[in-house]
């Protein structure tokens, strides 16, 4: 399982956020230099973050983002999730009735091992918040690569 470049980049544009978190807006040139990322492709998942309730945006010349909870309110979960859908390492996990379903899902003996990963996975995301990241790290960069 790998995450993309949409979550780990959300999560730095949050982060980003929560640093200036009662300041105001923060305009997207900013967050884009702050954090060496892609102007256009930040403004593509902030509109995400955006529908998922997470930032608010002010548009025009005064216009940039900001976060629509406080950063102890926001967990990386909320990000993740937000940016990449539901976290499930199988099909089968996924509760999206889109998801291609294995008829042998009910039977299997690896499907318990997959759901305690991801539930592990999804439990400890959902214990770090946008403050915790914050926390040490007031000049700190996201990871990018």
């Amino acid at each position: 399982m790998k995450l993309s470049t949409k979550g780990r980049y959300s999560v730095t544009a949050l982060y980003e956020l929560a640093q200036h978190y009662g300041q105001g807006i923060v305009p997207l040139k900013t967050i884009a230099m702050s954090q060496g990322l892609s102007e256009n492709y930040l403004e593509q998942l902030m509109g995400t973050m955006r529908k998922a309730g997470l930032v608010i945006s002010t548009r025009g010349a005064q216009g940039g983002y900001e976060l629509a909870r406080p950063p102890q309110d926001i967990t990386i979960c909320d990000i993740i999730t937000a940016a990449e859908g539901p976290i499930a390492l199988v099909d089968c996990l996924l509760d999206d009735e889109k998801a291609v379903h294995c008829a042998r899902a009910s039977e299997c003996v690896t499907r318990s091992v997959w759901e305690r990963v991801c539930t592990s996975i999804n439990d400890v995301l959902a214990s770090i918040t946008l403050a915790d990241l914050c926390k040490g790290n007031e000049k700190g960069v996201g990871c990018c690569q």
